[in-house]
């Protein structure tokens, strides 16, 4: 293994730690959605009452408890790979569903004109795409 102290570390390091943090937050929320399923459609349902969205809550919790237990799988395991083998493929792809699925929640935070919401998905959507990138480097 290289030193970690050079450029070709930085990049592994950064690969790891972004695939760790994506397994992290999308495991967490995901089961969340399914361990709370009640308590977040019922939310869901209220915060899209007065959009185009009310009346397919449910379809949409499902879709999005998906890709997030995706991203987050995909995630942590193509972390534990990488750490093993060096391998980037699932932690690329898991980093790829994970853009998808906040790309997912930004456009029902858009819809629901939940401006603020919307807002903080930004920095999270950046860390998907810098991991897409740093992924894609062998």
């Amino acid at each position: 293994m290289p030193s970690l102290h050079t450029l070709t570390g930085a990049i592994y390091l950064t690969q790891i730690f972004g695939s760790a943090f994506l397994a992290i937050l999308f495991l967490q929320s995901g089961a969340d959605k399914i361990t709370n399923h009640r308590g977040n459609l019922e939310w869901l349902k209220g915060h899209f009452a007065k959009s185009q969205l009310a009346g397919v809550v449910p379809v949409l919790v499902a879709a999005i408890t998906i890709l997030e237990v995706a991203a987050g799988a995909l995630s942590a395991i193509g972390c534990i790979v990488l750490i093993v083998s060096r391998e980037t493929t699932l932690a690329f792809y898991g980093a790829v569903i994970s853009a998808v699925a906040i790309l997912a929640l930004f456009f029902g935070q858009r819809m629901a004109k939940d401006y603020a919401g919307a807002a903080v998905l930004v920095p999270y959507f950046l860390l998907a795409l810098v991991a897409i990138y740093l992924l894609a480097l062998r």
